[in-house]
């Protein structure tokens, strides 16, 4: 079972020359195939006048989903050591472009597939990585007296709360990570003195 993954948290760029050759690597982060065909439209677009546009992306907490595309160079010379440095860099929900202006002189297949992973590894080390663990959300039902203490006890842990409903008892829906599962469990028995009720209503990625 997957219980994490890493992804980027905003989109970069690096720029590496080879023999007058620019490789431009715009890496961004995407939830699904749209999302990174979109970012790989609007990268063609914005270097209208290059060569090349090589891509690679990577999608699913489980990367299930692996993409690449050569646009022309040789085959298996940029598309492919772009996906292989992503799959390297154990990261996900992203996508990179590699865009080429070609500087008039040939660079072989093995300069080709060095320059391409190189401009994509650039991109990498300029990113800043977001990890998501699988977490858990709580339905927690106490009486009014009770949950205005279990709100603030449970902001000051940090636990994001998802909603408040009120009724002939309050209702709050949390969600936390798998690691504070037990502590957040045993604080609200605690500041409720076990009148609160806690089920688990489902699983979602949170950011860690």
């Amino acid at each position: 079972m997957i219980t994490g993954y890493t992804t980027i948290g905003a989109a970069v760029e690096a720029e590496i020359e080879d023999r007058r050759s620019r490789f431009i690597c715009r890496l961004a982060p995407v939830t699904d195939e749209d999302a990174a065909r979109s970012v790989i439209t609007a990268v063609r677009a914005e270097h209208w006048d290059a060569r090349h546009h090589c891509t690679a992306f990577v999608l699913g907490p489980d990367r299930s989903t692996r993409r690449s595309n050569d646009d022309g160079e040789p085959a298996g010379t940029a598309g492919a050591p772009m996906l292989q440095t992503l799959e390297g860099a154990d990261i996900t929900d992203v996508v990179a472009v590699v865009t080429r202006y070609f500087g008039g002189t040939l660079l072989g297949s093995g300069g080709l597939i060095r320059a391409y992973g190189s401009a994509t590894r650039a991109a990498i080390d300029r990113a800043t990585l977001r990890h998501f663990t699988i977490g858990e959300l709580l339905e927690i039902t106490a009486d009014h007296a009770t949950a205005p203490r279990l709100d603030n006890d449970l902001r000051e842990r940090g636990v994001e709360i998802l909603g408040i409903e009120y009724g002939a008892r309050v209702t709050l829906r949390i969600a936390v990570s798998a690691g504070e599962l037990d502590p957040v469990r045993s604080a609200i028995a605690t500041v409720s003195h076990g009148d609160a009720v806690v089920r688990s209503i489902g699983t979602a990625w949170r950011p860690d």
